[in-house]
């Protein structure tokens, strides 16, 4: 059993160890390579995410998927490149939206250069995952093009918040759905489709990396409460500060209304306070990781895991297939 890539995946054949790691190298290279420019500024802006790390959640999904079908396809890589891209362009726009100090464990670029450069940054690096995708012909850049704007819109909603008499908690799991689930199920569906493996198994690959997706946000929304910078790369608290109501702040609303307690509606309008303040963060956070919503927020995460793992059911055993399910799991993991 060998762990590959920062995200701890266990592989157990040497085969598709080998071919995993090869590929992540040559994304590794990819990205690299997409994010220089003629400018050493540019460059030095666009390689910051690059080079500060990161799981590369989203290329290794592309690299397990094209298992399915012949890994060695020359559009695999080129796709992951593309798909990472695209998820470090919206690290940058959405540090400024947050106005985060840290992402990935190093000052964020909005931080280091400012909004401006932070926003046209992740422009950049739309631009070249666009140049790389266009290759990739018309396919390609049309699933791409569906599922940038699942992303936006589901940021959008996010932002607007729900419509009256919507559930909240409904409202949010759908925003994960675009702002998270669409950009992972392109991950899977780019690795089966770009590999040549049967419509039904590319399907059935795409609602996989969705209902994982949903997970993989939820699990970072514990995360954002239940961990210290130094796990998650980003300051404890940031989507608190920033107002934004992740699950375990719906959960607790929710929670809230239903049962009428002093303590919950005491917890509730702390939350609602000017959490600029870094005491205040830090007492909202301390209350709310040993509240019970945090763990009804980690159940909803270990539910959409569950449902990508019944996903992958009509597929052929095989050390791949594994593997994926494993990542179901480490999903939960992360979330505790």
């Amino acid at each position: 059993m060998t762990v590959v890539g920062t995200f701890g995946l266990s592989v157990r054949d040497q085969a598709l160890e080998a071919d995993v790691q090869a590929g992540l190298a040559a994304v590794e290279e990819g990205l690299l390579e997409a994010t220089k420019s003629e400018v050493p500024f540019i460059t030095e802006a666009a390689q910051h995410l690059v080079r500060a790390g990161g799981k590369r959640f989203r290329p290794l999904l592309v690299t397990l998927a094209a298992q399915f079908g012949d890994p060695y396809a020359p559009g695999i890589v080129p796709s992951a490149v593309v798909v990472e891209l695209t998820h470090l362009a919206t690290l940058y726009h959405d540090d400024v939206m947050d106005e985060a100090d840290v992402r990935r464990g190093v000052p964020s670029a909005n931080t280091r250069w400012g909004n401006s450069v932070a926003v046209l940054t992740g422009d950049f690096l739309f631009a070249r995952a666009s140049h790389i995708l266009a290759d990739l012909g018309p396919d390609a850049v049309r699933i791409q093009a569906e599922a940038f704007e699942r992303l936006v819109t589901g940021q959008i909603l996010e932002t607007a918040g729900p419509a009256d008499g919507r559930d909240p908690v409904d409202h949010y799991l759908d925003v994960l759905g675009g702002k998270t689930g669409s950009l992972i199920a392109v991950a899977c569906r780019f690795g089966a489709m770009m590999s040549g493996a049967d419509e039904t198994v590319v399907d059935v690959l795409t609602q996989y990396g969705e209902r994982l997706g949903v997970a993989f946000q939820l699990a970072d929304d514990v995360l954002d409460i239940a961990s210290d910078t130094h796990e998650s790369g980003k300051t404890p608290g940031t989507d608190l500060r920033e107002g934004i109501p992740t699950l375990p702040v719906l959960r607790l609303r929710e929670r809230a209304e239903r049962l009428g307690l002093p303590e919950d509606q005491a917890l509730v309008e702390l939350l609602a306070s000017d959490l600029t303040d870094d005491d205040r963060l830090a007492e909202a956070v301390a209350r709310l990781r040993v509240h019970p919503a945090l763990e009804h927020a980690r159940r909803d995460t270990v539910r959409y895991a569950q449902d990508a793992r019944s996903a992958l059911a009509p597929l052929p055993e095989c050390e791949a297939k594994a593997a994926l399910l494993e990542l179901c799991d480490a999903v939960v993991h992360r979330a505790g």
